[in-house]
């Protein structure tokens, strides 16, 4: 390989690293030195991001009644129908056509991944008419035990993934009951159509797609995981749907708490960071994974060792599996990529924050609340659920050393808690709630690189305003970032 190669491999690497860190959402090892650096490095810079003035008391234009509109809906086949390398239709899209993905490639690696099951499943795909644009989309489903009479599971994954990564999961859960999980509409195997623009609009048609993918199966009630941006879209959809929902179990969500508002004046922001988030800001998250090209599964594989480690004890060549999954999910149009850059302010947060909704669920829903001890997610706005919804079943379960991908870190512990609930809302009872905090690995829990924002960085609601200036420390290296 030419020096120059050589230096654009490391750039990019350098940058994936930094993106994934970021945009993969994942805690890492509980070590110390420069991994805690890293942490507090990650928080200041997902507060990075430039948002614009919005009015946050718009949210309940998702929930709206609206007349149906004949809208002319234009027929298509499912999206592998037409398989071809996804790719932007400008100039400089086409001048990057040399990305190795497809939806067959694509196919190929899920049943890599769900090769590894015990039990047998049903993939298929779900017409939801034109729930985003005038043309027809489809929703890739797979489906197992659905002969069973209990009631279903649904489970919605979070940003950049897919199906297969519930493949932990997916054998425990549905030994007793029918089990649907989906590609989240622009994800996956999914359609990829255009989403509006609109934050508001942007999030009311992810939650009419799920809503027709339902009718369409004729799910009457079931139990609803999402788990980070799919946790988002579970409390968003049982708002606006709530005789629909059995149990909600929100698996480390995205997007509840609200936006600091004093970041840049309490971190002091070396000038190159503050340059390359102005740079970054326009492009959607995972840029980087398409920009690479015929690079990005060995990319993937060298940046986030972690994934793969999580998957090894169960799927058979991990390390070229995993990242090859997660490359052709992402490596195509990035259409639900694009609708959730809309949805964000700055990564860490939503623009529409689910904290400030959560009086808008319906009353007597019962809702659990699952974290990772290690992850970065603020779980302080489970216990705010709480206590808000004192006249309301919430359960808030804190798993030691887990990380943002809970029910991949501690599989056992997060299919027994599902499991669990199941099998009281077969039996229309409640479980026992957890303790209000978690009481083990407390110095573990405050101390580790998985600390939730709210102990990174001042939030609207904490105790820190009268702390100092922190100087952000950023030399941090490529490899302390592995």
């Amino acid at each position: 390989m030419s020096y120059g190669l050589q230096v654009l491999w490391k750039v990019l690497l350098v940058v994936l690293q930094i993106l994934l860190l970021l945009h993969f959402s994942q805690g890492q090892e509980n070590v110390s030195g420069p991994r805690k650096r890293v942490s507090k490095w990650k928080g200041v810079m997902l507060a990075l991001t430039h948002v614009g003035e919005y009015n946050e008391t718009l949210w309940p234009v998702i929930y709206e009644t609206r007349d149906e509109e004949d809208v002319e809906c234009t027929s298509s086949l499912d999206p592998e129908a037409v398989d071809k390398c996804s790719s932007d239709d400008s100039w400089f899209g086409s001048w990057l056509r040399w990305c190795p993905t497809s939806l067959s490639l694509l196919r190929e690696a899920e049943k890599a991944v769900l090769s590894n099951l015990k039990g047998s499943y049903r993939g298929h795909y779900v017409n939801v008419g034109c729930a985003i644009d005038k043309t027809e989309s489809h929703i890739w489903t797979v489906s197992f035990n659905e002969e069973s009479d209990n009631v279903p599971l649904v489970l919605l994954h979070g940003f950049g993934s897919g199906v297969g990564l519930w493949c932990l999961n997916f054998d425990s859960l549905s030994a007793s009951r029918p089990v649907y999980a989906i590609d989240i509409i622009g994800f996956g195997r999914s359609s990829r159509p255009t989403f509006t623009k609109d934050p508001l609009e942007a999030e009311r048609e992810f939650i009419t797609s799920i809503e027709l993918w339902r009718q369409k199966l004729a799910l009457e009630q079931f139990i609803l995981v999402g788990h980070s941006f799919g946790g988002f879209l579970a409390a968003s959809y049982a708002i606006k749907h709530p005789e629909r929902i059995r149990h909600l179990i929100l698996a480390d969500p995205w997007g509840f708490p609200e936006r600091p508002l004093d970041v840049a004046e309490r971190y002091k922001f070396p000038f190159w960071v503050k340059a390359v988030g102005a740079i970054l800001q326009p492009f959607n998250p995972l840029f980087v994974v398409r920009t690479a090209g015929p690079w990005g599964p060995k990319l993937l594989q060298k940046a986030r060792p972690d994934l793969i480690r999580k998957f090894s004890g169960m799927v058979k060549d991990a390390e070229e599996v995993i990242p090859s999954y997660l490359y052709h999910c992402n490596a195509q149009n990035p259409s639900g990529e694009s609708a959730f850059h809309t949805l964000m302010a700055g990564f860490g947060w939503a623009k529409y924050p689910m904290i400030q909704r959560m009086d808008s669920l319906r009353k007597g829903m019962p809702m659990t609340l699952i974290y990772g001890s290690r992850s970065w997610v603020d779980r302080d706005p489970g216990f705010q659920i709480k206590y808000m919804r004192n006249d309301s079943y919430v359960n808030v379960q804190v798993i030691p050393g887990a990380g943002h991908h809970v029910y991949a870190d501690k599989a056992e512990i997060f299919n027994n808690l599902i499991n669990n609930i199941g099998k009281h809302v077969d039996d229309g009872t409640l479980p026992a709630l957890a303790p209000d905090l978690p009481t083990e690995n407390t110095e573990e829990n405050q101390d580790d690189v998985g600390m939730s924002f709210s102990k990174i960085i001042n939030v609207r609601n904490d105790n820190l305003r009268d702390e100092t200036t922190v100087q952000v420390d950023m030399n941090v290296s490529a490899e302390e970032l592995d």
